[in-house]
């Protein structure tokens, strides 16, 4: 995408969709999905999404790989005792998907991984399917943590706040 077409997409899209296709319930029901799945593992997940950028930030150069990187860091994701925390993005406007690793995480799991993630999310968005599409990022994250990082039953503090952030 080009700088003029995301400066447009920025301006034109997402802003009236963001209440429309993520309702108090579906976030309620995304809240339940990643304090549930914590449990499984050790790690700690967010999920943030956001309309549109600035077209100010867009003419800058602010992409959604580098924005997600700031919310990363705005959310203290970096702040657990294990770095083990991850944030799944979504720049509406953009169609635009990013999940950011801990250093704990990210030598353990491949970058194959998180875009399979991705890409399973991006596929049900493109087809309307929100709730779909946002609980089954929650569920494959889980899962993937799982897999590497096995709570193995032991009950352990909850370091972030499970509720999705709306920017």
């Amino acid at each position: 995408m080009t700088r003029t077409q995301r400066l447009l997409a920025n301006v034109f899209d997402g802003w009236f969709q963001l209440h429309r296709r993520f309702p108090p319930a579906l976030l309620d029901d995304m809240t339940a999905a990643i304090a549930d799945g914590e449990h499984t593992h050790l790690g700690e997940v967010r999920f943030a999404i956001e309309a549109r950028l600035a077209p100010q930030s867009v003419l800058a150069g602010l992409d959604a790989n580098t924005r997600a990187r700031q919310i990363f860091g705005q959310l203290g994701v970096w702040d657990t005792e294990h770095n083990n925390g991850v944030l799944l993005y979504l720049l509406m406007a953009e169609h635009r998907i990013e999940i950011v690793a801990d250093r704990g995480i990210a030598r353990r799991v491949k970058p194959e991984e998180w875009t399979a993630i991705c890409n399973a999310m991006r596929e049900s968005f493109a087809a309307g399917q929100w709730r779909a599409g946002a609980l089954r990022g929650i569920t494959d994250t889980h899962a993937l943590l799982a897999k590497h990082f096995p709570s193995h039953g032991k009950a352990r503090p909850d370091e972030l706040p499970d509720r999705p952030v709306l920017l």
